[in-house]
């Protein structure tokens, strides 16, 4: 026969369901599951609580309302990330987001822009020089696809 159990958690945790809660403290938030530690990751780590509020709600443990009034996110992020979890798994979360790469740096603009910038020339000059913004070639510096020489003063 089966026994019913008491929702018992320990003093200072924050119920999600019945079974369910978590707890702030050090830095840490801390998932219980009656009085059994289940999960735990970094206050800050918000890929990780993510993850695992979507695997709570993609194997049925709570609903996705249950997330919503236990921690404050609003329903559409919550839904955004359950979309993640269901075309990508747990690792789409961690992946590094997509960046778009410039069209105008084309091969021809690159070979220009960094004969430009061996000559010693600064990133508005060469800006203006070719006709491309300054903001395309310092990420352009900054993803390693161009190399800028630094002017010794």
């Amino acid at each position: 026969m089966p026994q019913l159990q008491l929702p018992i958690f320990p003093q200072g945790l924050t119920s999600i369901t019945e079974d369910l809660a978590f707890q702030q403290e050090d830095g840490k938030v801390v998932y219980f599951h009656g009085l059994l530690p289940v999960f735990q990751h970094d206050e800050k780590d918000l890929k990780t609580f993510r993850m695992y509020t979507s695997q709570l709600v993609a194997n049925k443990t709570v609903r996705q309302q249950d997330i919503v009034r236990a921690f404050g996110v609003p329903l559409a992020t919550v839904k955004r990330y359950m979309k993640v979890h269901r075309q990508q798994g747990a690792e789409g979360f961690f992946r590094k987001p997509r960046r778009r790469s410039a069209n105008v740096l084309t091969p021809e603009v690159k070979q220009r822009a960094q004969a430009l910038f061996d000559e010693g020339k600064s990133v508005p000059e060469v800006s203006g020089e070719i006709g491309v913004a300054g903001t395309t070639l310092h990420k352009a510096i900054h993803d390693g696809r161009l190399r800028a020489v630094k002017k010794k003063g």
